[in-house]
C-alpha cells in the first residue's frame, strides 16, 4: 500500500472542473454520439463498472516491476479471471452475444483489463474471425465456436523471419499426399519460420498457417491451413513443432509473439480453409472465384488497426489535455500568476490537432466498417467487385492513421514534459503499443507503392476513357480543369485542392513511370525509380479519402441527428482538421495551386481561430471519449487531475523504495566510495 493514499483528494481538481463548466455543448451527448446511441452508453458504463471494480491496489502499475516471464504469467492469469466474469456479463447483458465475451479481449476495455496487454487478442480478432470468414460450414462448426470460447487457441502466422508485407515471397510449404489425404507442412529453412504471431510463443495451441500450396509439385499459390502445434492436456509441442517466443520488445510486452518452425507437420487435408479455394480428395484444385478474396482478411484486420491506433491516440490526448489544464507554468504577461499551460497557443498546437485527427480516423474506420460488412455480403452472394477498392482503402486508411498517431503520441508525450516520461503516466506504454502498427498488417511503405501502382493503373485505365471505380472519381473532375479555380476557404474548395494535388500527383507518377520504361528500364526497375513520386501519389490519395468522408460524417444526415451546439463544435474540429491538412501538404499543393500570399495568411489565421475555438471545449471533448481512469492508466490524465499527489503516490509503488538501503551499497558502492583511487 501507498504511504501517501490518504493525500489523493477526493475531490477533482479545480482547474479541470472549471474547464468542464465552461464547456460549450453537452458532454452526455457526445458521449452518447460517440459510443453510438444512449442505449450503447448505458451499456458501457455498466460493463465498465463490474469489470474495473474491486481490483486490486496498483493493478495498472505493478507489471512494471515484474520480470519479462512474470509479466507473461500474470496477464495469462488476468484473462483467465477476467473470463469467467465478462462470460456472467454476456449473458446477463446480451445473452447470445459476443460484444463482452470475447469482445472485451480485445476492445478498449481491454487497455484498462490487461494493462500490459495479453496474448490472446490475435486469437480472437485473426484466428476466430478467419475461420468464420473463410472456413465452410463444416470448419466453422467444428473450430469456429470452440476458438471463440477459447477451448482452443489460436494464432494467425503468416510474417516469416525473411518475409514480412511480401506475402507471394512466403517460403513455408504445404504438399499435399493423395496417399494419406494429408497435407505435410515445412519449414524449408530458417529465413522460412514465422516470426511475430501474436500468442505463438507459449499461449496458442493452433496456428492459422499461411503457407504455399503444392500438389505434385506443382505451385497453386497462398492458402491457409489450420495446425495443431500443441497437445491438448499437457500443453507440450507436437512433433515436428518448434516452437518459442520472439523476446523482449518495445512495447505489448505481455502478447507472447513467438517464432515456429515446422518440419514434416501432417494434417488432414479438411485442415485447409475451403469456402473458396478448395482440393479435392483426387488433388483436384478448384481455384477461389477471386483471387483477391484473400484480403477480406486483411482489410478487416486493417479496419481493427484504425480503430486501435485511433483510439491510442486519443487516450494520449485525453491524457495530455488533462494534465495541460492542470499544469500551470511560464507567465504569459510578466509578473501575473503562472497561467494553465492549455493557454499557451503552442500548446494547443500540440494538443487540439491530435484530438481532430483521432476523430478525423475514428470516423473513417466507422465508414470503412460499413462498406466492410457490404462487401462481406457481396462476396458471400459471389461478387467481388468491390473488393479491389477496399483494399487500397484499407491500405491508405492503415498507412495515415499508424503513420500520424504514432507521430501524434509522441507529440503529446512531448508536451506533457518530464512528467511524460515517466511509465506511470503511461505515454511510453500507449506508444509501444501504438508503432508496432506502423509495420505489422503491412510495412507502412510497401503499402503506400502498393497503392500508388492500382494508382497508376487506374490513371490508364481513366487516360483510355474507361470506366474507373468511385474511388478515382476525383480524376475526371480534377483533370477537365485547366487550373484551379480562384481559392475560396471553403471546405471544398480544401477538399477538391487536396484531390486535385492527388491527381496531379498521379499523372506525373505514371508520366514519370512510363518514361523509364520507354528509356529501356523494366516495369519492376522503373517502378523502383519512381518509388519516392507513387508513395506520395499514394498519401494524398489518402488523405483526400479522410477529409471527404470527415466532411460527410460532419455535415451529412447524420448531423439532423444532434444538436446545433454538439455540431458546431464538432464544426470546428473538422475546420482544425481540414486547414492543419493543408498546411501540412503545402509544398504540394503549391505546386500545383496558386494560392496568394491573401490565401495562406488567411489559412493561417484559420488555424488559429479554430485553436482559440477549440479551447473551452478541449477537456469536455476528452470527456467525451468516455476513457475510464483504469484505461488511461496514467497518473497525469486521472479524471479527477489531481495529478501531483499521483505521482508521488507512483513514486512510492517503487519497488526499489521498499528498501532503505539497496543490497549493492555494501558490495559496490561503499567500497567505491571508501577507495582513494
Amino acid at each position: 500500500m501507498s504511504h501517501i493514499k490518504n493525500l489523493i483528494p477526493n475531490t477533482v481538481n479545480p482547474d479541470l472542473q472549471k474547464e468542464r463548466t465552461g464547456a460549450e455543448f453537452d458532454v452526455e451527448e457526445f458521449a452518447a454520439w460517440w459510443q453510438g446511441g444512449q442505449d450503447k452508453l448505458k451499456t458501457k458504463r455498466e460493463i465498465e463498472k463490474a469489470i474495473f471494480s474491486n481490483l486490486e491496489d496498483g493493478y495498472g502499475l505493478n507489471h512494471e516491476y515484474m520480470s519479462h516471464e512474470d509479466v507473461y504469467n500474470s496477464s495469462v492469469k488476468k484473462v483467465a479471471e477476467a473470463a469467467a466474469k465478462l462470460k456472467d456479463l454476456q449473458n446477463k447483458i446480451n445473452p447470445g452475444g459476443n460484444d463482452i465475451w470475447p469482445g472485451l479481449l480485445f476492445n478498449v476495455q481491454s487497455h484498462g483489463l490487461f494493462p500490459a496487454n495479453h496474448p490472446l487478442a490475435t486469437h480472437i480478432t485473426m484466428f476466430v474471425d478467419v475461420i468464420k470468414g473463410q472456413g465452410t460450414p463444416e470448419q466453422v462448426e467444428k473450430w469456429g465456436k470452440a476458438a471463440e470460447n477459447c477451448n482452443i487457441i489460436g494464432t494467425y502466422a503468416q510474417t516469416e523471419l525473411a518475409h514480412g508485407t511480401n506475402v507471394r515471397g512466403i517460403a513455408t510449404r504445404a504438399d499435399f499426399d493423395p496417399k494419406t489425404d494429408e497435407f505435410v507442412l515445412n519449414t524449408p529453412n530458417l529465413e522460412a519460420y514465422k516470426w511475430w504471431p501474436g500468442g505463438l510463443g507459449h499461449t496458442a495451441n493452433h496456428a492459422m498457417v499461411v503457407a504455399q500450396l503444392y500438389i505434385s509439385n506443382v505451385h497453386y499459390g497462398i492458402q491457409m491451413f489450420i495446425v495443431p502445434l500443441r497437445h491438448s492436456e499437457t500443453h507440450m509441442p507436437l512433433p515436428g513443432v518448434d516452437i518459442g517466443e520472439v523476446g523482449k520488445k518495445l512495447g505489448m510486452v505481455a502478447v507472447n509473439q513467438g517464432f515456429l518452425g515446422l518440419k514434416n507437420v501432417r494434417i488432414p487435408r479438411s485442415y485447409m480453409l475451403m469456402k473458396f479455394a478448395k482440393v479435392e480428395r483426387d488433388g483436384t484444385f478448384k481455384a477461389s472465384p477471386v483471387s483477391r478474396v484473400n484480403y477480406l482478411t486483411m482489410v478487416y484486420t486493417r479496419c481493427l488497426i484504425v480503430n486501435l491506433t485511433s483510439t491510442l491516440l486519443l487516450e494520449a490526448a485525453t491524457i495530455a489535455t488533462r494534465y495541460s489544464a492542470v499544469r500551470r507554468q511560464s507567465p504569459i504577461e510578466e509578473n501575473q500568476p503562472e497561467p494553465q499551460i492549455i493557454d499557451h497557443v503552442t500548446q494547443r498546437l500540440k494538443l487540439f490537432p491530435e484530438i481532430a485527427n483521432g476523430i478525423a480516423y475514428h470516423l473513417a474506420a466507422e465508414y470503412m466498417w460499413e462498406m466492410y460488412a457490404q462487401t462481406v455480403q457481396e462476396a458471400n452472394n459471389g461478387k467481388f467487385d468491390r473488393l479491389p477498392d477496399m483494399h487500397i482503402l484499407s491500405c491508405a486508411l492503415k498507412v495515415l492513421c499508424t503513420t500520424d498517431g504514432c507521430a501524434g503520441i509522441e507529440k503529446l508525450r512531448l508536451s506533457t514534459g518530464g512528467h511524460g516520461y515517466l511509465t506511470a503516466a503511461n505515454m511510453s506504454n500507449i506508444y509501444g503499443n501504438a508503432v508496432a502498427a506502423y509495420t505489422y498488417e503491412g510495412e507502412n511503405t510497401v503499402l503506400l507503392l502498393q497503392i500508388g501502382r492500382a494508382l497508376v493503373k487506374a490513371w490508364a485505365v481513366f487516360l483510355e476513357k474507361k470506366p474507373i471505380s468511385s474511388s478515382y472519381s476525383y480524376f475526371a473532375s480534377s483533370m477537365e480543369l485547366r487550373e484551379f479555380p480562384k481559392w475560396d476557404n471553403s471546405w471544398q474548395c480544401i477538399i477538391k485542392a487536396l484531390q486535385y494535388t492527388a491527381a496531379q500527383k498521379t499523372r506525373i507518377a505514371f508520366e514519370n513511370l512510363a518514361s523509364r520504361m520507354a528509356s529501356g528500364q523494366s516495369q519492376g526497375v522503373a517502378a523502383n525509380n519512381t518509388g519516392i513520386e507513387l508513395a506520395r501519389a499514394a498519401e494524398l490519395h489518402g488523405r483526400q479519402f479522410v477529409c471527404q468522408t470527415f466532411l460527410n460524417q460532419i455535415t451529412g444526415p447524420k448531423a439532423q441527428k444532434r444538436s446545433p451546439a454538439l455540431n458546431k463544435v464538432l464544426e470546428n474540429v473538422l475546420e482544425l482538421f481540414l486547414v492543419q491538412t493543408v498546411l501540412n501538404n503545402l509544398n504540394d499543393i503549391l505546386r500545383f495551386i496558386n494560392l496568394t500570399d491573401a490565401d495562406l495568411r488567411s489559412l493561417q489565421k484559420r488555424l488559429e481561430v479554430s485553436l482559440e475555438k477549440f479551447r473551452p471545449n478541449a477537456v469536455a471533448i476528452c470527456d467525451g471519449f468516455g476513457f475510464h481512469d483504469r484505461v488511461l492508466n496514467s497518473v497525469l490524465g486521472s479524471y479527477d487531475g489531481n495529478v501531483y499527489p499521483r505521482l508521488f503516490d507512483s513514486a512510492k509503488r517503487s519497488t526499489m523504495n521498499q528498501k532503505p538501503v539497496q543490497k549493492s551499497f555494501e558490495t559496490y558502492l561503499k567500497p567505491l566510495m571508501k577507495a582513494n583511487l
